[in-house]
């Protein structure tokens, strides 16, 4: 590779982080194709198939394996379900390709984003300003990837105290998140009703729909939310914070699990405080 730096010239070697698709089917049906990092596919999907509502729980899951295709290295999963589990056929049928920056593309209508049956996080965890400030450094320094190559996503899960729990890192938000909550799933450590999560980049509908999916109270991005990803936090009573850099952040929703003096202005409530802003066409 060729390097350029204030007018110098050089030829250097680099790292990049991987970037390959992985296909995942039910039994030999084709349900999803996404863009990953290769590594921990099982995980990855577990968690697609938690968050996106095709199963409950770990229970569901006969059997969970990489499948080698024409001798290459397996760029596919293959889950089996338990014999006579019914499955929401129309929930399968939307059989898509997710590339790694966006985890619900190609949803036939948005009736088919929002995933049934989500509960209500548990309202009783709190978390200090002063915790939340130190959570990017601790996930910064758990990323050896990024480390290595500054290509990928991640998304770590953390106690109350600040204390990091685990870590997954991929070149896709959601697939990170889909990693994490399927080593959870796979831990049978659901729901993680006492853990926040820190996402790298901003905070999308995706990434609040799989985290009230894992029974998560506190989901805190780096860069800015969406608006849908605050109006579902507000609809769901979840905790969003954005801009988490330094000693400053932005609490979008849910901000009484975060010990804070507020000062409300008046006549002002929930999502309506925030102004919209979209392309112009």
């Amino acid at each position: 590779m060729t390097e350029w730096q204030a007018g110098a010239v050089s030829r250097v070697d680099d790292y990049l982080v991987g970037e390959e698709p992985l296909e995942i089917r039910l039994g030999n049906r084709p349900i999803s194709v996404t863009m990953r990092t290769p590594g921990h596919d099982l995980e990855l999907a577990a968690g697609f198939l938690l968050t996106e509502g095709v199963i409950t729980g770990e229970d569901q899951i006969a059997s969970l394996r990489q499948v080698a295709t024409r001798g290459h290295k397996s760029n596919v999963v293959r889950v089996d379900l338990r014999p006579g589990l019914k499955i929401d056929d129309a929930r399968l049928k939307r059989h898509f390709a997710a590339t790694s920056s966006c985890g619900l593309c190609g949803k036939a209508s948005i009736d088919a984003v929002r995933v049934r049956g989500i509960a209500r996080p548990h309202p009783d965890l709190r978390v200090a300003p002063d915790v939340l400030c130190l959570l990017p450094e601790t996930l910064r320094s758990a990323q050896t990837l990024f480390g290595r190559t500054g290509g990928p996503h991640a998304a770590g899960l953390f106690d109350p105290m600040g204390k990091l729990i685990a870590l997954r890192e991929d070149v896709g938000r959601h697939n990170a998140v889909d990693k994490l909550i399927g080593w959870a799933l796979m831990e049978q450590r659901l729901p993680l009703k006492d853990s926040l999560m820190l996402v790298s980049g901003r905070g999308s509908f995706e990434i609040v729909q799989k985290a009230l999916v894992a029974g998560i109270s506190i989901v805190a991005c780096i860069s800015a939310p969406s608006s849908l990803a605050v109006r579902l936090a507000w609809e769901f009573g979840l905790t969003l914070i954005g801009f988490l850099r330094g000693k400053r952040f932005v609490c979008y929703a849910g901000d009484d699990r975060v010990r804070l003096a507020v000062v409300r202005s008046a006549g002002v409530r929930g999502p309506s405080a925030v102004r919209l802003v979209e392309e112009k066409r």
